[in-house]
């Protein structure tokens, strides 16, 4: 999903997926603080420093829904460490306002740091000194959130965590939304009046705030951080310009999605958009009316019946928007449902329906010594290549006369609902089939299989204390496709059916030991996965998918997720709509996973 940047006055703050966001983003508050680690001082001579970019602590956003926290996850960011991305000023995407680049990103517990370079252009120059004498001490990240987790507060306030999101660039601002993403020094610079008043300057002219703005500042204000307090709240309390928007009521499209968000509210209830109230009062026979009427067809004199056929086989919108009511639904219904193991694979999108390799280099080891003539040794990487296919899953709904008729969107949204249910239970089941199927990989060897060191039987099989150590020293030994170097796939995830959930629960519940035996070893280093159709006793680690991909699944690029499409239907009354899914799953590596069968 693409993010848009909050439209408050500074453009100083960090992207987001609300279109409507007009103020200011601020901080949520000292409880939710988190201790940011210290990073070092600017290199002047390769125009170098290391910044805090993103952190965890949570930022007041606004979405249809009302006020929320968003909080980015800092170990849900996907990035290689071959990123290289653009330095920015305020997120102005433009080559002027690029004055550097951004590598080396690293994760640091609840903060996200990397290494920015300015560049060196003439135009340039005068950013680099206001970095040097700390003037511009903040960053603030632009992002894609590919995945949300929602959540509330014991006060009932929403959470909206970003499980997994990609940064796409980092701006220097004056003030950011969230206080954390700094640049650190080792030592404080002075703050003396010459340095005061540069600051001032640069804020009154990067938040649009007054020319008289500072003049009569308080001299308490003596600080960097309370001059840029002081300039935030003078932003918060300003007059908001009024902005008329003159809306066309009378565009087809625009009626069409309004219309459609209405009914899609009435088949399943949720949240009732704003623009749709005009049309929740109104029966399928009435909405249907109303798109002959549009089209320049009259409805005077007309049953049901005709009006439906007309509508339904003549050129009204009619079969588009109960098409749009259905799809919104499903696609509900069907994010709802969906199988928590897509949450452990990596995503793919193919272009078609022929099988697809992934290929895997190896790993290069270690560095050789050098000779006494400066000589390199040549050396190569092993591949390895998986396949993967998409297959398509599909099944039919009729719209019946009667239905129509009688206006029964209740069975409608059950209907439509199950459709969405059932592509997520088909994902779900050819994800879990692929989890305990057990398949050969390219090297003709089962995925778990004795020789590889992941398959554990008898004893070493049980959920206890023993079965995890023994499970993880092996992902923390197990080798690259060099058969040398130890990868290090650290387990993240333990995956159980409902049969070993409590048990799972008790091994990784956090309680306070009385002493070091009773110690809960694995609390807080696993996440529990429960797959209610994993049947059998048997339990899986797998490696954090960023760090060590293990399952894999795909989409048609064209279709991803569950589709919804209407089918003509002049040999019956009503209206025949198809769903359907080009899904595909399969295996990357075996190294990031372990079973153990349970006796």
């Amino acid at each position: 999903m693409n993010v848009r940047l909050t439209a408050n006055p500074a453009k100083a703050g960090r992207l987001i997926s609300a279109p409507k966001a007009t103020r200011l983003d601020v901080e949520s508050g000292d409880q939710f603080t988190r201790a940011m680690p210290r990073v070092g001082d600017l290199d002047e001579e390769s125009r170098t420093f290391r910044a805090v970019v993103a952190t965890a602590t949570p930022v007041k956003r606004q979405d249809a829904k009302g006020a929320f926290l968003e909080v980015l996850d800092p170990a849900g960011l996907i990035f290689d460490p071959s990123d290289d991305l653009p330095l920015l000023t305020d997120h102005k995407q433009s080559a002027r306002e690029t004055v550097g680049r951004v590598s080396g990103l690293t994760i640091d517990g609840p903060s996200v740091s990397a290494t920015l370079r300015i560049g060196m252009a003439d135009d340039i120059e005068p950013i680099f000194q206001r970095v040097k004498d700390g003037t511009v001490r903040h960053v603030s990240a632009g992002y894609q959130v590919l995945a949300w987790s929602e959540s509330r507060n014991p006060d009932g306030t929403r959470i909206k965590t970003a499980i997994r999101w990609r940064l796409s660039e980092v701006s220097l601002v004056p003030v950011p939304a969230d206080r954390n993403a700094i640049i650190h020094r080792s030592a404080e610079m002075p703050f003396d009046l010459e340095t005061r008043a540069a600051l001032i300057e640069t804020l009154r002219s990067a938040c649009n705030l007054p020319d008289t703005w500072g003049e009569d500042l308080s001299e308490e204000a003596v600080t960097d951080e309370e001059v840029r307090e002081a300039a935030r709240e003078a932003m918060l309390t300003r007059q908001a310009p009024r902005i008329r928007v003159r809306q066309d009521h009378t565009d087809p499209a625009q009626i069409q999605t309004r219309a459609a968000g209405a009914l899609a509210f009435r088949m399943a209830g949720g949240d009732l958009p704003d623009a749709s109230r005009e049309f929740v009062g109104m029966s399928l026979r009435e909405l249907a009316a109303d798109s002959l009427q549009r089209s320049g067809v009259s409805t005077r004199g007309l049953s049901a019946d005709d009006i439906f056929t007309r509508a339904s086989h003549g050129t009204s919108d009619f079969p588009l928007l109960v098409s749009n009511a259905i799809g919104k639904v499903a696609a509900q219904a069907y994010q709802a449902a969906e199988s928590p193991l897509k949450a452990l694979a990596r995503q793919r999108t193919l272009p078609n329906f022929k099988t697809s390799t992934s290929i895997r280099l190896g790993e290069m080891g270690r560095l050789e010594e050098m000779t006494e003539h400066g000589e390199f040794k040549h050396t190569s990487r092993a591949e390895a290549g998986e396949v993967m296919s998409l297959k398509t899953f599909g099944r039919a709904i009729n719209v019946s006369r009667k239905l129509l008729i009688d206006d029964d969107l209740g069975l409608l949204g059950d209907m439509t609902a199950a459709m969405g249910q059932a592509a997520a239970q088909t994902e779900a089941e050819e994800l879990v089939a692929l989890l305990t199927g057990n398949p050969k990989l390219s090297d003709g060897k089962a995925v778990f299989h004795a020789s590889r060191g992941n398959l554990a039987s008898g004893p070493e099989a049980e959920l206890t204390e023993e079965g995890l150590s023994v499970a993880r020293q092996h992902m923390r030994t197990v080798k690259g496709l060099d058969g040398k170097t130890i990868i290090d796939a650290k387990p993240k995830h333990l995956v159980v059916g409902p049969v070993m959930e409590t048990l799972a629960e008790k091994l990784l519940s956090k309680i306070y030991a009385a002493s070091i035996e009773d110690a809960p070893v694995f609390a807080g280093k696993l996440q529990l996965v429960v797959e209610p159709r994993l049947s059998a006793q048997d339990w899986f680690l797998l490696a954090d998918p960023a760090r060590v991909p293990s399952l894999q699944y795909g989409y048609l690029a064209a279709a991803q997720g569950v589709q919804i499409q209407r089918q003509e239907a002049w040999d019956t009354l009503g209206l025949k709509f198809r769903a359907w899914l080009d899904f595909g799953c399969g295996w990357l590596d075996w190294r990031g996973a372990y079973r153990a069968t349970g006796i």
